[in-house]
């Protein structure tokens, strides 16, 4: 019985129950080539013409048929099998001719790239199921059917590109393998093939990283940063990139662990010393490198690069906001590199302008990268700024796709296109997404991911933002404590306390103590983070102030409009873009509260001071609750706070008569 068996993992061979083929003739070597990358399917003539042939004569058709001839024959007629009986395989058996084209008939074991395949696969699934031996074995088993380059000698742009993704398959494969040799325990056998390895693919982050760790496990810390260095500096002068995050976080855990090795020396080790004795990264490096890689599904270089803006080095406070933040987070985190990966999480922070949602959604990004280290993504998506519109979808989705390393060419047109080229690129991985400043969730919800661990930070103004499905943390003042932490280190330790013998405050002669006034400059201040900042600038820069001078300054709606300011940020304009987002009926009544002296308000009160149905009052204080422009201390009960009724103060009087007369009425009890 003949056993026919391509081989395509080098050389293109042929061979009948183990004896070659002899196929002369370049055109019948790529005809089979094509053939066996369709395989088990089949080719239509046009493609063959198209692929044999850059500009096809007249005569093409029938030369692939003449082609096909030849090669059928060669296929049928060896000698082992020329003359031989019924036991023989005929030619139409092996070479079958379609309606449209023709196919190799042979079965899927007989080609070598399939046995590859197939045999990786099983290796994943072993790996998978814990059986960490027997997937090293299957590995080892499929690696070993390559003699070579794929479809070697082969001159042809369809086999050479399809050559190309076999060889992306085949250095996966051993990534996966050294990984995997790694955790189970070898190193010094392994820096020899690594260092091949790495030295004929020096762009793979992943080869390098397996190398450096085998060198630092096998005692051999400052070869291993050689490397890092040598990779380093390629990537710079090739590609004007720095190396993925694993790589700089491994080469941080081995320069610290050489650090210490040098403050106690500890003889270098082998793989016959237990695996204990050897120097090893902390347990995040060693997990971070025996993860299985993700590759792009589009064939280029993912840029997984932190975007994130800097963290503020003085950020104060939100000790409950950043613990919830984390249970949450942590909650959600349920599962191992190993088991299938979390849908993705979304979390929304909403608040009124200025009151620290991006700064703790900054803060909060920068502490859960680690967590997060397929790329730390962020936008600001311009939804309350001053001078321009928000962003659409489809612009924000162009941004983003270009920081994730897009080229012009990979981002489509049209924001369905360009979600779903967003969604593709963050399927299987682990990123953090910052959506800053939204404006709504129809704004939003294009730029989600639909799959793998993604964590998404939210922030916006409005609480009807949260898209479908989204945890929400709404964003209030600062506790007491808090609200006079961030004011001190702003404006300095020194200015906040009273100088001893202080005339104006009687302070006794001896040690200064706080300044009495810090709570009511820091109440004043609504414990409001931009305007504790604002305020704490003012008296920072003006020496001969005290903190009883400030407050007494801010102690009224004039003092704290004209002081809550610096050169290039006030707080009054923050606030007032919230009011172009509102509805007319909604300015005109929020104008109406600030000027009234009393606050909290119900229902009926707000109606006595409009003239307003019930029904529609009712409505346009949810509007104002849901711009984060007014609080709810009580049920049916609404405030504003102090600087919102300051800022509303001074928007435009309505237009409407009915609630003109009663805003005169208002100023004049007031």
């Amino acid at each position: 019985m003949r056993e026919l068996e391509f081989a395509v993992l080098g050389p293109l061979e042929v061979r009948d129950s183990g004896t070659p083929i002899r196929l002369t003739g370049m055109r019948r070597r790529r005809l089979l080539a094509l053939l066996l990358l369709r395989f088990p399917h089949a080719v239509a003539r046009e493609s063959l013409v198209d692929a044999l042939w850059e500009t096809p004569p007249a005569s093409a058709r029938q030369q692939v048929h003449n082609a096909i001839r030849d090669l059928r024959a060669a296929l049928t007629t060896t000698p082992a099998t020329a003359g031989s009986g019924a036991g023989s395989t005929t030619g139409s058996s092996v070479l079958a001719t379609t309606a449209t084209g023709y196919r190799l008939d042979v079965p899927p074991e007989a080609v070598d790239a399939h046995r590859f395949t197939e045999g990786a696969r099983a290796a994943r699934a072993a790996r998978r199921e814990g059986r960490e031996t027997e997937a090293v074995r299957l590995f080892r088993s499929a690696l070993d059917l390559w003699r070579g380059e794929a479809f070697a000698g082969i001159d042809c742009p369809a086999v050479t590109a399809a050559a190309a993704g076999l060889e992306e398959e085949r250095l996966t494969a051993i990534e996966e393998l050294m990984e995997l040799r790694l955790a189970a325990g070898e190193s010094a056998t392994l820096v020899a093939e690594l260092s091949t390895l790495t030295a004929a693919h020096p762009l793979r982050d992943a080869l390098r990283g397996h190398l450096m760790l085998a060198l630092h496990r096998s005692g051999r810390q400052a070869d291993a940063l050689a490397v890092y260095d040598e990779g380093r500096r390629l990537l710079a002068d090739e590609l004007g990139l720095e190396p993925g995050r694993h790589l700089r976080r491994l080469h941080t855990e081995i320069l610290t662990d050489a650090q210490e090795e040098r403050r106690t020396p500890t003889p270098p080790t082998t793989d016959t010393t237990p695996a204990t004795d050897a120097p090893t990264p902390t347990r995040q490096a060693t997990e971070d490198h025996h993860r299985p890689t993700h590759h792009s599904h589009h064939g280029h270089h993912s840029h997984h690069g932190n975007h994130l803006p800097r963290d503020l080095p003085d950020f104060t406070g939100r000790t409950a906001e950043l613990a919830l933040l984390n249970s949450e987070t942590d909650a959600h985190h349920c599962t191992t590199p190993l088991t299938s990966p979390a849908a993705p999480s979304t979390i929304v922070l909403d608040g009124m302008g200025g009151i620290g949602k991006t700064a703790l959604a900054i803060h909060f990004a920068h502490r859960r990268t680690p967590d997060h280290p397929d790329g730390q993504h962020y936008i600001d998506l311009h939804g309350f700024t001053p001078d321009r519109d928000p962003l659409t979808p489809e612009e924000a989705l162009g941004i983003l796709l270009r920081s994730d390393g897009a080229t012009p060419e990979e981002i489509p047109t049209g924001p369905a296109e360009r979600g779903a080229a967003w969604r593709s690129r963050l399927a299987g991985r682990r990123a953090l997404l910052v959506l800053d400043n939204a404006a709504d969730a129809a704004q939003v919800t294009p730029l989600l991911p639909g799959a793998g661990d993604t964590l998404t930070l939210i922030t916006t103004r409005r609480k009807s933002a949260a898209p479908d499905g989204a945890r929400r943390l709404t964003l209030g003042a600062l506790r007491q404590e808090e609200a006079e932490t961030l004011f001190r280190r702003v404006a300095g330790e020194s200015r906040t306390y009273e100088a001893a013998g202080n005339p104006r405050t009687n302070a006794p002669a001896g040690k200064p103590r706080p300044a009495a006034s810090l709570a009511r400059t820091v109440t004043l201040c609504g414990h409001h983070p931009l305007a504790l900042r604002l305020a704490a600038t003012r008296l920072r820069d003006r020496p001969s102030w005290t903190v009883p001078d400030l407050a007494d300054r801010l102690s009224t709606p004039e003092g704290r409009t004209a002081l809550l300011r610096t050169a290039d940020r006030g707080l009054m304009p923050v606030l007032a873009l919230s009011r172009t987002r509102l509805p007319p009926e909604a300015q005109r009544l929020a104008h109406l509260l600030a000027l009234h002296p009393s606050t909290p308000h119900d229902i009926a009160a707000v109606c006595a001071i409009t003239g307003l149905a019930a029904p529609l009052v009712e409505h346009l204080l949810d509007t104002l609750l849901d711009h984060n422009l007014a609080d709810e201390p009580a049920p049916a009960h609404v405030a504003l706070p102090l600087l919102v009724r300051d800022c509303a103060q001074s928007w435009t009087p309505p237009t409407e008569p009915q609630l003109q007369a009663t805003a005169r009425r208002l100023t004049v009890v007031a």
